[in-house]
C-alpha cells in the first residue's frame, strides 16, 4: 500500500462526500426529507460526549459525515492501485462502505439494522451511498495508477481446459 494512493483516495472521498451530499440536498427537496443527525450522534458516542439536541450537533453532523466519506475514500485509493478499479471496484466500495455505516451505527446504539427500516429509506440511503462510492471510485481510478500487470483471467471451474 502506498502513502499517495491512500492520500489520493481522500481526495477522491472528499469529491464522493460533495456529490453524495448535492444528492441529498436535491432529494430533500422533493421528499421533504428532514437532515439526518445520526452521523453526529454516532460521533457523539464514539468520543464519550454527551447527548445533544440535533439543533446543536450541526458541527458534529459535518465532521462525522465528511470525515467518514473522506477516511474511506483513502481504502477506496488502496483499492485502485491494487486493481480493484470501474464499477466492479466501485460496487465493492459501496460494500465496505455500507458496513462501515452500519458498524458504527450499530455497535454505539445509535442505529438500527437497515432490514429494520421502511422500504423507502433504504431505497434513498443505497441510492445515496451509491453514489458516493462510485463517485468515489470515478476520482480513485483517475487518480491513482492501478498496478503493472492486470491478472490473466482464471479459468472458470464449469470451463473445459484445453
Amino acid at each position: 500500500m502506498s502513502t499517495s494512493a491512500a492520500v489520493r483516495g481522500m481526495l477522491a472521498g472528499a469529491a464522493g462526500v460533495a456529490a453524495m451530499t448535492l444528492g441529498e440536498k436535491l432529494e430533500q427537496r422533493f421528499t421533504r426529507r428532514p437532515d439526518s443527525y445520526v452521523p453526529a450522534h454516532t460521533l457523539e458516542r464514539l468520543l464519550g460526549r454527551p447527548r445533544r439536541p440535533d439543533s446543536r450537533r450541526l458541527g458534529m453532523n459535518w465532521t462525522m459525515h465528511w470525515g467518514q466519506g473522506i477516511l474511506m475514500g483513502a481504502v477506496r485509493g488502496v483499492m485502485a492501485e491494487r486493481g480493484f478499479r470501474g464499477p466492479v471496484g466501485s460496487f465493492i466500495f459501496l460494500n465496505l462502505r455500507l458496513i462501515n455505516d452500519q458498524a458504527l451505527e450499530n455497535a454505539t446504539g445509535v442505529g438500527a439494522p437497515p432490514w429494520t427500516w421502511p422500504v423507502d429509506e433504504q431505497v434513498i440511503d443505497l441510492t445515496h451511498k451509491a453514489v458516493y462510492a462510485f463517485a468515489t471510485g470515478l476520482i480513485a481510478d483517475l487518480l491513482v495508477a492501478g498496478p503493472p500487470h492486470t491478472p490473466a483471467p482464471r479459468p472458470g471451474w464449469t470451463t473445459p481446459r484445453h
